[in-house]
């Protein structure tokens, strides 16, 4: 009778996986999410026509604003270019929606060595994950129109802005999407907590140099000229930066409290080995 292989046959003698074993779970859990983003894009592909009048509506409405001024709209130069957009924008769509499932992928690539009491935290701050990249999407989905506006207030008097759609929904995407990854920050810093990778001290003695790489990420992401929509995302990311060394600290304080006795060496022993 021929037996299955069990997943503990696959690992090394020390309960490790080997790098063609790390290499063939990466390609079953980007194939997990690249099927799921692809059945979201197919709702987006449907409702299509509505998402692209949400994403225009701010061109629609500094239009309506300079009335007979001047013409604001989106420009396609290629035959080509709306089949594109279409598709660009479904996929944006099934990214968004189906969060849950590549996120978790994610994650359970990231950390895949915990106890059991850690996996159900782990699954927990997955599941936090979600919310906190739906959030900052919304919040960019908030802010688009007063970039938009900032931007084209540009525009010299008597001149059109007649805008090239693909570069027009490309910025807007991208904008959206950066505002989500940016408050994924504290997600992945707990994750390389939990694998042992990230100690909380370490996160703490570099908040100076976090801090000013959080700020200019949010200045190179925020097209806008303003201060206002870079302190707008800066800030949220400084706040989940602090939460996150927080519970680092949590987590280490417990992980020392369930360390063996034996492998407290003393400092003097330690450096005479």
């Amino acid at each position: 009778m021929s037996r299955r292989p069990s997943v503990l046959r696959k690992r090394n003698p020390e309960g490790r996986m080997s790098l063609a074993q790390h290499l063939r779970e990466l390609r079953n859990r980007i194939m997990i999410a690249g099927g799921a983003i692809l059945a979201g894009a197919v709702l987006g592909w449907i409702y299509y026509d509505a998402i692209i009048g949400r994403l225009l509506k701010p061109l629609k409405d500094v239009a309506a604003e300079r009335g007979d001024a001047g013409l604001v709209n989106i420009n396609f130069g290629g035959m080509t270019d709306p089949f594109a957009t279409k598709i660009t924008v479904s996929l944006f769509v099934g990214v968004i929606l189906t969060s849950p499932v590549w996120l978790l992928q994610i994650w359970g690539f990231i950390v895949p060595g915990l106890t059991k009491k850690e996996k159900r935290i782990a699954r927990l701050f997955a599941l936090a994950a979600v919310p906190l990249f739906l959030a900052g999407c919304y919040a960019a989905f908030v802010m688009v129109p007063k970039a938009v506006g900032v931007l084209l207030d540009f525009t010299p008097t008597g001149a059109y802005n007649l805008q090239e759609g693909t570069a027009y929904l490309n910025f807007v995407l991208k904008f959206i999407l950066a505002f989500g990854f940016a408050f994924l920050l504290p997600v992945f810093l707990v994750a390389l907590n939990l694998a042992g990778v990230l100690p909380a001290r370490t996160m703490l003695k570099a908040w100076r140099p976090a801090v000013m790489v959080i700020f200019v990420f949010a200045a190179v992401m925020t097209p806008t000229p303003d201060a206002y929509t870079m302190v707008v995302l800066a800030m949220p990311m400084v706040i989940l930066f602090f939460g996150s060394v927080g519970l680092a600290f949590f987590f280490d304080r417990r992980r020392e409290r369930n360390q063996p006795d034996w492998l407290d060496v003393p400092d003097d022993q330690a450096s005479a080995l």
